[in-house]
């Protein structure tokens, strides 16, 4: 039996596109809206949390960032 991951590593490769352009934008100052909620997603800094990363504040979207 053969596996076929393509689809898989398709799917995978453009979640991180994704995510990748939203740090992008969210680092950069611009505007960017949870999907679910339309709430703005905010940079949340190592001093403003012990997670650091871009979340809305539902918390329904977060994206981990380690920060150096």
């Amino acid at each position: 039996m053969k596996l076929d991951f393509s689809q898989l590593n398709k799917q995978t490769k453009k979640s991180f596109s994704d995510q990748h352009a939203v740090i992008k934008k969210v680092m950069q100052g611009k505007i960017v809206a949870c999907e679910q909620c339309r709430q703005p997603l905010m940079l949340i800094t190592p001093e403003q949390s012990e997670q650091p990363g871009i979340g809305c504040l539902k918390g329904c979207t977060f994206i981990s960032l380690e920060f150096s």
